[in-house]
């Protein structure tokens, strides 16, 4: 069983940044996906980025490349996303997820079997 536990949300005007922080409470031996979905009011959740704790590759979803970036910190269980550029439609509650794997991971809600709270972070224009 894992836990996690998001932080880091916050309100930002658009162009601004913010780091979101997943701690797990444990990665028991094991490798995970670890991954950021979001989910905005009257929308479905959707996968942001991806990333894997055994290789450190990482998948973005075509709406953040090159503005948002995940990475992990195997040693303290902590994944991170760093969000920059940030736009109105960036809002939304954001969820750190995991998975049981060692090989590719995907964004999709049905890939991950652990999910934290989430974390709020609403964009300004």
């Amino acid at each position: 069983q894992v836990q996690l536990v998001e932080s880091g949300g916050g309100s930002v005007q658009a162009g601004g940044s913010l780091r979101l922080n997943c701690a797990a409470s444990t990665y028991s031996n094991r490798w995970y996906c670890m991954a950021w979905f979001r989910q905005a009011p009257g929308k479905e959740r959707e996968g942001v980025a991806a990333i894997s704790t055994r290789y450190g590759s990482t998948r973005n979803a075509d709406s953040v490349k090159d503005r948002f970036t995940i990475s992990r910190d195997t040693d303290k269980n902590m994944v991170y996303l760093q969000m920059n550029s940030l736009k109105p439609e960036d809002t939304g509650l954001y969820y750190c997820a995991a998975v049981p794997a060692s090989g590719t991971c995907h964004l999709t809600v049905d890939h991950y079997n652990y999910w934290g709270q989430g974390t709020q972070v609403t964009v300004s224009s």
